[in-house]
């Protein structure tokens, strides 16, 4: 009798311990499936972060290649200004220049003389 009652309290025993087990087991697949969505979201959330980066650092590139060419026409606006204003001082320092120069002195007018313009 005592080994039956042995025989059973195992099979009781091991009767629990498989629906333990079995419940452990669902629990760990719960949580393994818990795990694997939180990972998979913060992939996905990591994944926006990096393609919203690119797109920001597109646009501040394009931005500032549209302000490094605006700086690069303004350049060779200023430039080219320059070397004409250049070429004029160098034409007045010339012996025709010199003459064309007192010209221009000579068509002058002060601030206090009033110019009448006849057309």
């Amino acid at each position: 009798m005592n080994s039956i009652k042995y025989s059973e309290g195992s099979e009781i025993i091991h009767n629990l311990n498989e629906d333990e087990f079995s419940k452990k087991n669902i629990v760990s697949k719960k949580e393994k499936n818990l795990l694997a969505s939180t990972y998979l979201l913060l992939k996905i959330c990591l994944f926006l972060l990096a393609f919203i980066s690119l797109i920001k650092i597109g646009n501040i590139t394009q931005l500032r290649i549209s302000r490094l060419k605006e700086i690069k026409n303004s350049y060779v606006y200023e430039k080219d200004r320059f070397q004409e204003l250049t070429n004029r001082f160098d034409n007045l320092l010339s012996q025709q220049g010199q003459q064309s120069f007192m010209k221009d002195q000579e068509q002058m007018i002060s601030r206090d003389v009033m110019r009448v313009i006849w057309r």
